[in-house]
């Protein structure tokens, strides 16, 4: 478990939603905090290392910006998922990639400017690995992110 003081919490509260959307962001969070900048990119890199934090960076509205999603799942051999996570991980338009434990042992979700990008990637993972990916695409959005409070 990570040991979180008030001003770690107060950051990772603050970046969930509302991230400076300026051309110095970690200042502005530091000013909004009542912390330095430094302050403020040491905290970071260090919740970073200790798994805090995966990534900041923004969630784009594929269809806004004109593309398409698909959750995909495959059962992969246990003593296969580590080969074929790689696999699957080597494509950028990938963006989560899950081992869980059930029959369908792998989800993972693609988001493409196309439809053809998507079952590019589908054809290119099937010809690899030799699996049958099954193709969930979205039919209705119900709600996307997800903020945790962290007191």
């Amino acid at each position: 478990m990570i040991s979180l003081d008030d001003t770690d919490k107060k950051i990772l509260n603050t970046i969930q939603l509302d991230f400076p959307l300026e051309t110095e962001p970690y200042q502005k969070l530091g000013e909004e905090l009542g912390i330095s900048e430094d302050e403020v990119i040491k905290r970071l890199d260090r919740l970073h290392a200790e798994g805090a934090v995966r990534k900041i960076g923004p969630v784009i509205n594929r269809k806004g910006v004109g593309g398409t999603s698909t959750l995909v799942a495959v059962t992969v051999p246990d003593e296969k998922v580590d080969e074929v996570a790689g696999y699957i991980n080597e494509y950028h338009e990938v963006s989560h990639n899950y081992h869980r434990p059930e029959r369908f042992n792998v989800w993972f979700t693609i988001s493409a400017p196309n439809r053809d990008r998507i079952d590019t990637i589908l054809e290119e993972l099937r010809e690899r690995t030799g699996l049958e990916f099954i193709d969930l695409p979205t039919k209705k959005l119900f709600k996307i992110g997800v903020r945790f409070d962290i007191r």
